[in-house]
């Protein structure tokens, strides 16, 4: 007999604010329509199929607050807000947001969807294609059960068009309900036997890199390393104690298994394990063939060369360093995860099972022809993302694939844990990777990676560094570190990676090392405002300049030529990250930059004077990240004239202000590179605010020039 382990991973990084409250993204609970639920309730039907899913707590931490109604995000406040209400921010965010959604098995399948998709590049829109757009952009993400079998569903399915805000409710309604039986489901496979749940550490973290960084030097000795290394296997430890804790809250028992985050292992991270009370882990293939020093290789038909190492639970013992610590592990077969994940949407869904079972049969033939015992062969993939690809949310396949595990006579399904028991080959050691391509090149390997890692280590160093404040305070600043921890982020940074939501995950991952700083009321990094993007074109546009400057540092408009060869930022004053907010007036509208052969200079205007600004009690700082930590600080000194935090500045202020910072303060010459963002702050009761940073994402960045700028930009 040969049992197969199958472990479905289900996952979904931290999206919520813990300052506003706000989640940023709305995946877990459209997920947890189309999804959570189901893919555990499918199981029904078939009562001899043994099942692992691995729910990651990040994942299930906002599950139960949107199931309990505490939860909101822009996604669900625009699809319950009444039609007539929506302003034109709501109405663009809309446009732009709620069509994401796999287009041929999800939006063309349903007429009226499709047709709102298609009318969206003709930019005509009645409140009621709206209306029918709100409703649409959650109702293709309900449950298949859902939209084969419930009254109130199958009501909305068939009306199409004209919705009204009683249909709203509606669906409303349905999507509680289905929030509300994620969770009970699992604890009533579990209780069956069908199910086992295992975990990941809580935020999802690469464990070996939050072990220590400097693992990933194994597999790329040459490799540029963050300036920060972090070692820090405390975390490591409290993410998997957080996990262990928070899945015997939900289901009534404490996890053996662990998904490392993205099959991440290591030697430092096993003894982790073990201590935590984990009895299994899994991982790839190929770090199963690294540790061992030998290579897979599958002939034309896909069969394995050597299916007696890889179809076989193991024990790996971490070495003398470890205590003697061990777990058992299996190692994905990953050709065999990836027909499922990449391969089989696009067949028919019993053609697609009938040939995955034909594999599992042949394989377990050629394990026990070569060792005369039954193989365990482990097939582990995510659990969510690849339905969307598959006909009906893939569950023609799944029903096909299930009933074929059960009637077969020589295929039986086992979970993790029973998959560990019995024989086992033992590891000394094993080889530091993940299932990408046996290393961790995806969360540091990028230069956007190593900026991350720093500003990871710099905000845990604070938090240790940091002495006084409340307990509170220091609570939730090290759960916002631990959020920025996780691989989430990391994966969308560099250029193997991409999304139509890159920005969000950058300014989200940034925002929760800000929190920490601010919660323990220390002043925030500079580079924690500006995008660790640097794959992507800058949105703000800047306008180097194109000759040398020669300005009178006066704060008015003394010459028309003095500022007219100087580089220009316009500052945009639009809506910010959410879907809509109040656009206060701006302080600054425009920067304006250059250079004489030895200062660096810069003009600040506004709608009004700057003079009055500085009076009002207002800041304006030229913060550099290159050259890193300097800082320009221009407001009103104790004579009501400018005052700048260095005495070899220049500063005027009138209806402008002005700046003239010699190069040699900056450290820079000829070549260098400057790179800098302006912040307005405020005194209030508080101490001092920023209620302004430009640009919003990119640093403006400028070379200063050399002898031969004028001849270099001369036309006539």
């Amino acid at each position: 007999m040969t049992r197969v382990a199958l472990l479905w991973h289900m996952h979904q990084p931290y999206y919520e604010d813990l300052v506003t409250r706000e989640h940023f993204l709305p995946w877990v609970r459209l997920h947890a329509l189309k999804d959570y639920y189901g893919m555990a309730a499918l199981l029904r039907e078939f009562p001899g199929v043994r099942v692992t899913f691995n729910l990651v707590p990040s994942m299930l931490a906002q599950l139960e607050a949107f199931a309990e109604g505490r939860a909101r995000d822009p996604y669900l406040d625009l699809s319950l807000k009444p039609t007539e209400d929506l302003s034109e921010p709501d109405v663009v965010f809309m446009l732009k947001n709620f069509f994401h959604a796999q287009r041929h098995r999800m939006i063309y399948v349903y007429p009226r969807y499709r047709e709102l998709l298609e009318q969206r590049d003709r930019g005509r829109f009645s409140v009621a294609d709206l209306r029918d757009l709100q409703v649409w952009h959650k109702l293709a993400w309900i449950d298949p059960f859902y939209l084969a079998g419930d009254a109130r569903v199958r009501g909305l399915l068939d009306k199409q068009r004209h919705f009204s805000e009683d249909d709203k409710q509606v669906l409303r309604g349905v999507e509680l309900e289905l929030l509300n039986r994620v969770i009970p489901e699992y604890r009533d496979g579990i209780a069956r036997g069908q199910i086992e749940v295992s975990t990941s550490p809580f935020y999802h973290p690469i464990l070996p890199l939050l072990c220590d960084t400097d693992i990933y030097l194994r597999t790329h000795p040459e490799s540029p390393m963050p300036r920060r290394r972090f070692h820090r296997p405390e975390d490591a430890l409290e993410q998997l104690q957080r996990a262990a804790v928070y899945h015997e809250r939900l289901f009534g028992r404490r996890p053996i298994g662990l998904w490392p985050s993205e099959g991440s292992v290591s030697d430092a991270m096993v003894p982790l394990a073990a201590q935590t009370g984990f009895q299994w882990m899994a991982t790839d293939e190929e770090i199963l063939a690294k540790s061992l020093g030998i290579r897979f290789a599958r002939d034309v038909a896909g069969h394995l060369d050597q299916p007696e190492r890889l179809y076989t639970a193991y024990r790996v013992n971490a070495g003398v360093n470890s205590g003697g610590a061990a777990v058992n592990c299996l190692f994905r077969d990953h050709a065999l995860s990836d027909l499922i994940g990449f391969v089989y949407s696009g067949w028919e869904a019993s053609a697609a099972a009938g040939d995955f079972v034909a594999r599992l049969v042949e394989a377990g033939r050629r394990y026990r022809a070569k060792t005369g015992g039954e193989a365990v062969i482990p097939i582990i993939l995510d659990g969510e993302n690849a339905w969307e690809h598959f006909e009906g949310g893939g569950r023609p396949f799944l029903r096909a694939l299930y009933g074929a595990l059960q009637s077969h006579p020589e295929l039986a399904t086992v979970t993790m844990a029973q998959a560990c028991e019995g024989q086992r080959q033992t590891i000394h050691g094993i080889f530091p990777g993940s299932w990408i391509d046996a290393n961790f090149y995806i969360w540091i390997g990028h230069a956007d990676d190593r900026r991350g890692w720093d500003q990871v280590a710099a905000a845990r160093q604070m938090l240790d560094e940091h002495v006084g404040g409340d307990q509170t305070s220091r609570e939730a600043a090290r759960e916002e570190i631990l959020i920025a921890e996780g691989s989430d982020w990391f994966w969308w940074y560099g250029d193997d990676h991409s999304s139509d939501h890159d920005a969000e995950f950058d300014d989200l991952f940034r925002r929760h090392l800000r929190n920490a700083y601010q919660l323990l009321g220390q002043p925030v990094p500079d580079d924690l405002f500006v995008s660790n993007i640097t794959t992507a074109a800058p949105s703000d546009v800047v306008r180097p300049p194109i000759g040398w400057l020669a300005p009178r540092v006066d704060g008015r408009d003394s010459s028309y030529f003095e500022w007219l060869h100087a580089g220009v930022f316009e500052v945009q004053r639009t809506a910010g990250a959410m879907h809509q907010i109040d656009v206060a007036p701006a302080v600054i509208e425009r920067v304006r930059f250059g250079f004489s052969p030895d200062t660096f200079c810069v003009r600040f205007d506004g709608p009004g004077a700057m003079d009055e600004q500085l009076q009002a009690g207002r800041e304006v700082t030229l913060a550099f990240l290159r050259p890193e930590g300097v800082k320009i600080t221009a407001r009103l000194g104790s004579d009501n004239g400018c005052y700048v935090n260095h005495d070899l500045v220049g500063a005027a202020v009138g209806q402008a202000l002005e700046l003239v910072v010699p190069l040699s303060v900056l450290g820079v010459g000829p070549g260098g590179l400057l790179s800098f963002s302006v912040v307005v702050s405020e005194r209030g009761p508080r101490g001092i605010t920023a209620i302004e940073r430009h640009p919003g994402v990119h640093p403006i960045d400028v070379q200063v020039p050399g002898p031969d700028f004028d001849a270099t930009h001369w036309c006539a």
